[in-house]
């Protein structure tokens, strides 16, 4: 079948209209399932976070260890092969599976896979909190090393906390991490206990802001893209519905994401009607 019959108008407004009413109906709960999580707020450049710590942002898949499996951060089982998991603590852990930086589809195939597989091999898990834990997070973090330093395991890591001494630290840290492609930095007051959900004692630090959506409608292209997608349109979590028409390859263009697929996207501040303005396509993302 020929890509212009694919993406014939008649059949492009019929998957539009039904992703708008699927999107009313099941977008919210798909958005629902995460659950509780420490998150981090969008670093303003007005807080004061002398003292605190930062560390590179690892652009990976999320993994919560609850004691006895591997969760996704909406809950959902991850199939690591056994001796991945191999003496991890009977305690809670949160951490980032990551191989190395510009990897995302490489680590995402490999971890969402039902079947773990042999890329396994490549795939490390980075610690960066003991949630639940008392005491600070020098406490917290010291309880999980304390424990890998008698139940090894060489495919744990532990991600570099640097203290900061004053604003210009996290500048300099923040250009090093992004001109070797690495995504960005969190900030953390490491005094605070532990909590969940977002809190401005948890910050992330990058140059552009990204966000994430719900594909709800192929668009048609037009001009050069006339036989291809020339846009999705998403739904956001707090209900916005927009078009995403930029950062695209022609590849994914002939190949676009079905409906119901999470999409990150970047972006640079809101129009007064709360649409991501300047809004260019990062990645899809399976979880």
């Amino acid at each position: 079948m020929s890509v212009l019959k694919i993406f014939d108008h008649q059949w492009f407004n019929f998957l539009s209209v039904l992703g708008v009413f699927l999107s009313i109906i099941f977008c919210p709960l798909l958005f629902a399932h995460e659950f509780a999580l420490q998150k981090a707020k969008t670093y303003t450049h007005k807080e004061d976070i002398t003292g605190w710590v930062m560390s590179e942002k690892l652009d990976g898949i999320r993994g919560y260890w609850d004691g006895h499996q591997l969760l996704t951060r909406k809950g959902l089982p991850l199939n690591p092969p056994p001796w991945f998991v191999k003496n991890f603590p009977p305690f809670e852990l949160d951490g980032e599976l990551w191989s190395k930086r510009g990897d995302f589809e490489f680590i995402q195939s490999i971890v969402l896979d039902e079947k773990p597989g042999e890329g396994w091999e490549k795939i490390r898990y980075n610690v960066f909190e003991v949630p639940n834990e008392k005491g600070d997070f020098p406490v917290r973090i010291n309880r999980a090393k304390e424990w890998f330093e008698i139940h090894k395991n060489s495919h744990v890591r532990f991600i570099p906390q640097i203290r900061i001494q004053d604003r210009s630290d996290l500048d300099q840290f923040l250009n090093k991490i992004e001109s070797m492609g690495g995504e960005g930095v969190i900030v953390k007051d490491p005094k605070m206990p532990y909590h969940t959900g977002r809190s401005a004692h948890v910050l992330k630090v990058k140059n552009f802001q990204d966000m994430e959506g719900i594909v709800i409608g192929l668009n048609k292209g037009k001009g050069k893209y006339r036989e291809m997608m020339g846009s999705l349109t998403l739904r956001l979590a707090n209900g916005i519905i927009f078009k995403l028409g930029t950062g695209f390859t022609d590849q994914f263009r002939k190949n676009p994401p079905p409906l119901g697929t999470n999409i990150t996207f970047k972006y640079n501040g809101f129009t007064k009607n709360g649409i991501p303005k300047f809004a260019s396509f990062l990645r899809v993302r399976q979880e």
